[in-house]
């Protein structure tokens, strides 16, 4: 078996190869429109080849126009007729990983599985969900965590304005401090794990580079105050490159219980729909039950769940 990137002469063999399984499934169309627009590249698309050079596994990692490393991996697959496609898969992702961290990434690439509400009822899911996860914890993305899909659209309505809190902009330093504030006692999967390992300074500090690489705007961004003057919680509006996103927002621990999280996504939720955003989306781990909740009374309606997988914060 040969394990390799592809050239640009190879983009139709890549976009042509069949995934026969109900989930890592990226259209020829999308494979070659989001190739020209550098989401996906030669070089972070990896396939295996069997002694007569047909592809019999493929592995498409996926990053912004101007990443300089791939983001996630969006597609996976190996065909069925490979006695053992877990082995196949992780071999994939380990040449992918070691070439990534060689030209540079300090971070191996999460792994996404969108699947439908219900996918552990179809076992023909539950069995291609199966062998990815195996591939993917034998690559050394070790932690996993379910996260609950969310799209707001105008016929849902726009939240009235917030009436127990106000909204402010400021300088990156202060919301620095509302990311480590805010940490206490969250209930975000990642925060969890990343905490005790990071440190609040240095978990804060990348929470904030994160946002402002996304491709949303700055001036978005908001802290949110009592009318007192105390600090409730912050929103940061952002996006993706396809549609506008809620990207992160959080109340500090002595202001939760209040149903200050419906005022602040209510402002996210706001600011988007007054710059004409046609879809909204969000996530949240299936474990943060109130924060689902407060998706589900804004509007927002539950459209699939998605699988990460990611190596341990180091």
């Amino acid at each position: 078996m040969r394990i390799r990137t592809i050239s640009e002469a190879e983009v139709e063999s890549v976009a042509g190869f069949a995934v026969d399984e109900p989930v890592s499934s990226i259209t020829g169309d999308r494979f070659r429109q989001e190739f020209t627009e550098r989401h996906f590249r030669p070089e972070w698309t990896w396939i295996a080849e069997d002694g007569e050079a047909r592809i019999v596994a493929r592995a498409l990692w996926w990053g912004k126009s101007d990443s300089e490393h791939p983001v996630a991996l969006d597609c996976l697959h190996v065909v069925a007729s490979v006695e053992d496609r877990a082995a196949l898969a992780a071999e994939l992702l380990a040449a992918g990983h070691t070439a990534f961290e060689r030209d540079g990434a300090t971070k191996r690439p999460q792994y996404n599985i969108s699947l439908a509400n219900g996918w552990r009822e179809r076992p023909d899911v539950a069995a291609a969900v199966a062998w990815r996860s195996e591939a993917a914890r034998s690559a050394g993305l070790t932690e996993s965590v379910e996260r609950l899909r969310y799209e707001w659209t105008p016929e849902a309505g726009v939240p009235a304005p917030a009436t127990r809190l106000v909204f402010q902009p400021d300088a990156d330093e202060a919301f620095l401090d509302a990311f480590k504030r805010i940490a206490v006692g969250s209930l975000d999967v990642a925060t969890l794990r990343e905490l005790p390992v990071l440190g609040a300074g240095r978990q804060a500090r990348e929470d904030l580079e994160f946002y402002l690489s996304c491709p949303g705007e700055r001036e978005w961004w908001r802290l949110a105050y009592t009318p007192g003057g105390e600090l409730a919680g912050m929103a940061i509006p952002s996006a993706t490159p396809y549609n506008r996103n809620v990207g992160y927002l959080g109340v500090v621990p002595a202001m939760r219980g209040r149903g200050y999280t419906d005022e602040v996504l209510g402002e996210v939720t706001r600011l988007h729909a007054a710059h004409g955003a046609e879809l909204i989306t969000a996530t949240t781990d299936t474990t943060n039950t109130p924060m689902a909740a407060a998706f589900e009374r804004a509007g927002y309606r539950n459209t699939e769940i998605r699988l990460v997988f990611e190596a341990a914060a180091i």
